[in-house]
Parts: structure tokens; C-alpha cells; sequence
């Protein structure tokens, strides 16, 4: 395994997602039994180019604990799969309705709506087996199942997509948004670290200092996003902007101002630094993702 310290975020990012993109082509290969249509659709939206964040943080938050990240490979696929099928199914009509996803049409868009429904269920599906098949020994796949299972379920990112449907009509304060993204966003950034060093058999005070990061690190990417959805440009996004401020939507500039959302940003990643600082060099990829988001301009 190349040393933490010796190639910069940018090279190991470029890196990594290559990795990253070269398991995902071979994971949804499929049989003869699935239909073409299927596999072009799934494909059309996992494969879209996209900055791959929760996969980087499953291999990061491995490689922190002292482990190889091709190891933990699986975790960080099945991560993604489950992502992009929450994508897919958010850009529906009967929830947020765009038409365009990754600087490209969304699946619904591309296909129809139906089908686009089903490579989310494929995805949901597959990302379960991966982990089942590939991970081992069989006790530790089994407790990353369930990990991601409860982190994407009906009290994790699932609940959080129903709250903030919900929130595009009904008025809240900053707790109540929050406890949205917390769920809808942030769940996937902890598991995402979670899984990485349950991958590494990771020590108890590890994991719960990766799942701090993770949580504080979600929380600033959504405050980030709000604020790109007001300021950013669409084509550096790859969706359409302004959409939130146009639906009343319940957001962190609209709660707070953009000055004071950049600065719960920058605060909330501060304190996430703190978090792995007791990894030492082998959390340097880490920081430097945690910068990242915070400063990001897509």
C-alpha cells in the first residue's frame, strides 16, 4: 500500500475513483438474464462521472485504520449503488421531478419512469449481495449489512428523504433541519466511515471517532449544497439550481443567511478535523476531503 503522505489528495482521489469506477463497471456486468434496457439504465446513472465522495470515505476511513483500501472495495461499491438508486428515485416526478442529474438526463428522463424505478430497486438489491459475497471473513460482512441497512433505511436516509419532502411546505427551525439532513445526508456520510473500519476491524474508539467525523462532515456538505443551489453554476453542478429557493423549501441559507451558513460550514469541519486527529499522518486523505467539501464550488 502506497504511504498516506507520500502523493497528494489529488493524486489519490484521481486514483482511487479510477479503482472505484473499474469495480463498478465488473460489478454491474450482469447475466444474460437481465434485460439490456436494465443494464443500460443502471449504468446510464452509477457510471455518470461524479466526484464518487462516499466510496473515497469508505477506503479512507480503511486505510486510517491501517488497512488496504482494495479490501474494503466492496463496501465502498455497495456505498455508491445505494446512493444512486436514492438519486435515481429522488429525481422522480413524485418527489423532487428534475431532469437532470451528473451533467446528464436523470434515468426517468433518459428512459422512463418505470424503468428508472427498477434500476433503483436493482441497484438497492445488488448493493446487499456485493457486500454478502465479497467481504470477509462472513461475521464482519454480515455487520456491514446491517450497518447499511439501518444507515439507508426507514429511520436513516429513507426517513430523512419523507422530512424533507415535507419540508418544502411546512416551516421549521434549525433543529428540525438539522435532524432532516442529519438523517437524509449525513447517515450515508457516517456508514461511509463506518464500514471502512468495520472492513479494518477497527478498534471501538476508532469507529466512534470515524463515525463522529462522518456525521459532522454530512451536516457540512448539505450546508454547502444549500449554498451552491443559490450561488453555483449549473453546469459546474450538473443539476439544475435554484430549484429550492423556487419550491419554499427549508434550507440553511433561508434559515440562517449565506454568511452565517458558511460559517456553520466552516465549524462544522473544523470540529470534524479534530475528530481524526488522533490517526495522525494516516488520516492526512481525510483532511484534505473534509477541505474539500467545505470549499467546493459543485
Amino acid at each position: 500500500m502506497v504511504e498516506i503522505s507520500a502523493i497528494t489528495f489529488e493524486t489519490y482521489a484521481a486514483e482511487a475513483r479510477a479503482e472505484i469506477e473499474g469495480a463498478l463497471i465488473r460489478w454491474t456486468e450482469f447475466d444474460a438474464d437481465c434485460p439490456g434496457k436494465l443494464r443500460e439504465a443502471i449504468r446510464h446513472s452509477l457510471l455518470a462521472p461524479c466526484k464518487r465522495l462516499r466510496p473515497l470515505l469508505v477506503l479512507m476511513s480503511a486505510e486510517a485504520c491501517g488497512y488496504d483500501r482494495v479490501r474494503a472495495m466492496p463496501a465502498a461499491c455497495a456505498v455508491e449503488m445505494i446512493h444512486t438508486y436514492s438519486l435515481i428515485h429522488d429525481d422522480l416526478p413524485a418527489m423532487d421531478d428534475d431532469d437532470l442529474r451528473r451533467g446528464q438526463p436523470t434515468c426517468h428522463a433518459q428512459f422512463d419512469e418505470a424503468t428508472a424505478i427498477l434500476a433503483g430497486d436493482a441497484l438497492l438489491t445488488r448493493a446487499f449481495e456485493i457486500m454478502a459475497k465479497e467481504i470477509s471473513p462472513p461475521d464482519v460482512a454480515a455487520r456491514c449489512c446491517v450497518e447499511l441497512a439501518s444507515a439507508a433505511g426507514a429511520s436513516g436516509m429513507v426517513a430523512g428523504q419523507v422530512e424533507d419532502l415535507a419540508g418544502e411546505t411546512e416551516n421549521g427551525g434549525l433543529d428540525a433541519l438539522e435532524a432532516i439532513h442529519r438523517r437524509k445526508t449525513g447517515a450515508m456520510f457516517r456508514v461511509s466511515l463506518r464500514l471502512g473500519a468495520i472492513v479494518a476491524q477497527a478498534d471501538s474508539e476508532q469507529l466512534d471517532r470515524l463515525d463522529s467525523y462522518g456525521e459532522k462532515l454530512g451536516l457540512a456538505f448539505q450546508i454547502v449544497d444549500d449554498l451552491l443551489d443559490v450561488h453555483g453554476s449549473e453546469t459546474a453542478m450538473g443539476k439544475r439550481t435554484g430549484k429550492d429557493s423556487e419550491r419554499g423549501k427549508l434550507t440553511f441559507p433561508r434559515l440562517l443567511g449565506l454568511e452565517a451558513s458558511k460559517f456553520r460550514a466552516r465549524q462544522l469541519i473544523d470540529d470534524a478535523l479534530a475528530e481524526v486527529n488522533e490517526f495522525g499522518p494516516a488520516a492526512a486523505h481525510l483532511e484534505s476531503l473534509a477541505r474539500y467539501v467545505v470549499d467546493r464550488n459543485h
